[in-house]
């Protein structure tokens, strides 16, 4: 793939610099994303953004966007059972978070639980990636 300068400094693929589709821009940038990092990152980020705010509801968009993509990711590459079960990883990490910080505090459960969806992703759909 040749790359184009898009005006903004980031050299990016002929489809991207015409600015042909964001489906071309997430299909390349998710798929060199690790579906382990995505989940990790939903759980803290919406944690994070949750926190800082002080917005639960923004928070909880992060994570329901970052679930998400992680699920799609998932699907994709374990097939639809792997799926649905690391989506209920991921919901019960998240749920499992709060009664964990009553005992350790709100930043290590969450660092915690975004840690074992990770393994838990790793080890079934992204291993085989790299």
């Amino acid at each position: 793939m040749t790359s184009l300068d898009s005006g903004s400094g980031v050299r990016v693929g002929p489809e991207l610099a015409s600015g042909h589709s964001t489906q071309v821009f997430r299909r390349h940038v998710m798929a060199k994303v690790p579906s382990a990092v995505v989940a990790a990152s939903g759980l803290v980020g919406g944690y994070g953004v949750a926190r800082w705010t002080r917005k639960r509801q923004l928070g909880g968009a992060v994570l329901a966007v970052a679930g998400a993509a992680a699920a799609q990711q998932w699907r994709q590459r374990a097939g639809g059972r792997a799926a649905g079960a690391l989506t209920a990883a991921y919901v019960a990490a998240f749920a499992g978070s709060h009664p964990l910080a009553k005992k350790v505090g709100a930043w290590p459960a969450v660092f915690g639980v975004a840690g074992a969806v990770a393994l838990a992703s790793w080890a079934v759909a992204d291993r085989r990636d790299g």
